[in-house]
């Protein structure tokens, strides 16, 4: 993808669209994770150090087309402009007279943040006159926004129709390349680790994945769905009964593509979430009545860590148990503490899977994690993402 390297900005307004959809502090409103942050840190510099005026836009949370004051990017900017070390203002509003006047005014090397595009419901609906406002602001579009990349919203997907020069940011370029290097041309074998809540989620994924890999290893909850279709009594266990004639068509699939398929042996059970102190370690033929699963068991760790330690690649997407709420977290941890030491190319898609690496501190251990849980995703379904789309199509009418 031509990134920045590719693009004389001397001078001229980049719109880079981010993702400062970040936490904020319920006490002092501050920021309170600014991982997404820190990731857009070289777009934004290669910017600022060639002379280009950065107009940054995003959004935060949902104020549904809204002014929402709580929602407002405030902090962000105060936050920002502390690792700069210089005054990052925030626009009243991202567009209007007012707003163009500030970015003109901009000196080479300058930066400011637009206020919460999703104050305005034609941001989500992808509205043309609204991405013609955005793209007022614009010589030069860049996309470093990965995570919201499956939208097809004004900032990620309408705006690029109006800018004369796009380009990919570097953080979604690196997004990409490792996504190339984990699923579309991997080091073999490739393994991987898919768990969650829902397999009713994650049937495209399957559908896609299993053709392409060497090993599979299904965890979490969805776990139950594909160990009741086998037979086994999961007690209390979320399961989708529904599904599971498909979790047996995905495991024939796995087995005509002789596909290596992991399923937990053990698991660690309990009265509900809330009973942690009861919680206790069965075999997957033992699960009570009276009883739900919430993790996976020392045995199934060691099959797993086991299986996984003979591949090349390994890509997670999904917990293998509900971490978040001890004592369920620690097959989870257990995997993020292998991944971390692991010599395989090692990608964390995301999402949930991306806050168990941290809170495990393997976080800087693994090869990479994705700031986009559901963009990743969808690109391991083999969705094409609309923000890539235009990206492309913009950059091919140069």
């Amino acid at each position: 993808m031509k990134t920045l390297d590719h693009v004389n900005v001397s001078g001229k307004r980049v719109f880079i669209r981010v993702d400062f959809n970040v936490p904020l502090d319920k006490k002092d409103g501050r920021v309170a994770d600014d991982a997404r942050i820190q990731a857009i840190l070289p777009t934004l510099r290669r910017v600022m150090d060639s002379g280009g005026k950065a107009v940054l836009a995003s959004h935060l949370g949902r104020p549904k087309g809204k002014v929402v004051p709580e929602m407002s990017l405030a902090p962000v900017a105060r936050h920002l402009a502390g690792i700069l070390g210089k005054d990052v203002p925030l626009a009243p509003d991202c567009i209007g007279a007012t707003v163009r006047s500030m970015v003109d005014a901009l000196p080479k090397g300058g930066v400011i943040l637009l206020e919460n595009l999703r104050f305005h419901p034609e941001e989500e609906k992808n509205d043309p006159d609204f991405s013609k406002e955005l793209a007022s602001l614009a010589d030069v579009y860049v996309n470093d926004a990965f995570a919201v990349s499956h939208r097809a919203h004004a900032s990620v997907h309408g705006i690029t129709r109006f800018v004369p020069v796009c380009a990919a940011g570097y953080q979604m370029a690196k997004e990409v390349e490792y996504f190339k290097k984990s699923i579309e041309n991997p080091k073999r074998p490739l393994a991987v680790v898919i768990g969650g809540a829902k397999v009713s989620t994650k049937i495209g994924v399957l559908e896609n994945l299993i053709p392409r890999v060497d090993v599979l290893i299904i965890g979490g909850a969805m776990a139950n769905t594909f160990l009741k279709a086998q037979g086994y009594r999961v007690g209390r266990s979320m399961v989708e009964d529904d599904f599971i004639p498909k979790a047996l068509e995905l495991l024939k699939l796995a087995e005509d593509k002789n596909v290596r398929v992991l399923l937990p042996v053990d698991v660690v059970v309990a009265p509900d979430m809330a009973s942690g102190a009861q919680a206790r370690v069965v075999d997957v033929a033992a699960v009570p009545e009276d009883a739900g699963i919430f993790d996976v068991g020392h045995r199934t760790v060691q099959a797993v860590t086991e299986a996984l330690s003979g591949c090349a690649t390994i890509v997670w997407n999904g917990p293998l148990g509900a971490f978040e709420t001890p004592p369920f977290e620690k097959a989870t941890f257990a995997l993020a503490a292998f991944l971390g030491s692991s010599t395989a190319l090692t990608v964390i898609g995301g999402g949930d899977s991306a806050s168990a690496v941290k809170k495990a501190g393997m976080d800087h251990k693994v090869s990479y994690v994705s700031t986009g849980g559901g963009a990743f995703l969808e690109m391991m379904e083999g969705k094409s993402l609309p923000g890539i789309e235009a990206l492309e199509a913009c950059m091919g009418k140069e």
